[in-house]
């Protein structure tokens, strides 16, 4: 039985007791993406009725009010990362974002070499996007990862050519919530006049990201991992020591800086700077928070016979366990807590996919230890009582799957 705190009340009657103080299913998939804060839809709805104007007409009020929206957000994106907001480009995601700075950079720093560097542990987006950078001519190394998820800064110094041109190493996976040593990372690049970027999805709004102490270059991230809409991202270009330059990927007026054209989405812009403002100013207690949440999580999880964490137990996001279960398949176990729980068993993006997760394996993982891993990811909107419920049903799942008797 798992401890909740709550031991005068057996499980059963616990159960019922929880599900009348919580609201089904609940939602520990955030990594995936999150909830629209309240806060944050409230500054969007005037941008799509009232000031429903096109940033870029600069010939009457509507698009005054728009662009002057836009830069707002701009400046209230820059402030969470610590960056000037003529650094912001604005994307239609981090995947945009992701391709753009690769390609971006391959083919403006081509005269200078066709080598990046990379992770096996990265993010498809950023997977997918160096294949694609060597089927028209470059190179790409792609360095293991330990068993705890860290990069090996050894390694990643000896995999430096004459010819590379960047390194694209991810903040905090979006699996494991392994955060790896940025600013090491970055003195390694900026010792051989490389560039750093970063794809910081899962770590800007969660914890502390300031891209001049962390010595980054160029950086992806999203609204909607950090409780603000779909459909917006952003792109951190650094524009002195040393002045980053990008090839557009879209074509047209030259919006954002001639970087990336296209009609501004204003509402979702407006509400990526609202989230931005939010996690500014109470990101220092969401993480702490929302770690004794995580740290009572895994403390149920591991009374569960033969489950253990997987990843660095030390360097990681607050709000985020990858937990494997042993004689268990994780889709099983998806399959058996569904209806009542939201959970994952690695990436958003690739969860269609019935290959063992390509983070783990990385890792060194067997493939039964992949298939038989969930992520929980935490957010702003959990409750204790919801993860004392997560428990019980984990629990009585695990349980059920490994039971030999037929049924």
């Amino acid at each position: 039985m798992v401890s909740t705190g709550l031991k005068f009340i057996k499980p059963f009657g616990l159960l019922l007791c929880l599900q009348h103080m919580i609201k089904l299913p609940v939602y520990l998939d955030n990594n995936a993406t999150t909830m629209c804060d309240p806060r944050v839809v409230e500054a969007m709805l005037p941008y799509f009725t009232q000031h429903f104007g096109n940033a870029a007409s600069r010939s009457h009020q509507f698009g005054w009010s728009a662009d002057a929206a836009v830069e707002l957000a701009r400046e209230q994106v820059a402030m969470l990362i610590g960056s000037e907001p003529k650094e912001i480009v604005f994307t239609s995601g981090a995947t945009e974002s992701d391709n753009l700075a690769i390609k971006g950079i391959f083919e403006t720093y081509a005269a200078k070499g066709n080598h990046i560097i990379t992770l096996a542990t990265e993010h498809k987006a950023v997977l997918d996007t160096c294949a694609h950078i060597e089927k028209i001519g470059g190179e790409i190394t792609y360095l293991p990862v330990d068993n705890n998820g860290m990069v090996n800064l050894a390694l990643l110094e000896a995999a430096i050519r004459p010819t590379t041109i960047l390194i694209a190493i991810m903040y905090a996976n979006n699996e494991t919530g392994v955060v790896q040593p940025m600013q090491q990372i970055a003195a390694i690049a900026k010792k051989y006049q490389i560039l750093f970027f970063s794809d910081a999805v899962q770590a800007v709004g969660k914890i502390p990201v300031n891209v001049l102490s962390d010595g980054i270059d160029i950086m992806a991230f999203t609204a909607h991992k950090m409780y603000g809409p779909k459909g917006v991202g952003a792109l951190y270009v650094r524009r002195k020591n040393p002045r980053v330059k990008l090839t557009a990927q879209i074509d047209g007026g030259g919006h954002e800086r001639n970087m990336r054209s296209g009609t501004l989405n204003v509402p979702a812009i407006v509400g990526f700077g609202k989230a931005a403002q939010v996690a500014f100013k109470q990101m220092a207690h969401d993480g702490v928070r929302l770690q004794d949440l995580r740290n009572r999580l895994e403390k149920g999880l591991l009374l569960i016979e033969d489950t253990q964490i997987n990843g660095n137990p030390q360097l990681r996001l607050p709000h985020v366990t990858n937990v494997a279960f042993k004689r268990v398949d994780s889709e099983g176990l998806l399959m058996g807590v569904n209806k009542n729980i939201a959970l994952s068993s690695g990436s958003a993006c690739t969860s269609a996919s019935i290959e063992p997760s390509h983070v783990l394996k990385a890792m060194g993982f067997s493939n039964e230890r992949a298939h038989g891993s969930l992520r929980f990811s935490l957010g702003r909107f959990t409750t204790a009582e919801e993860i004392d419920y997560t428990l019980i049903q984990i629990e009585k799942a695990v349980a059920k799957l490994r039971d030999p008797t037929p049924r």
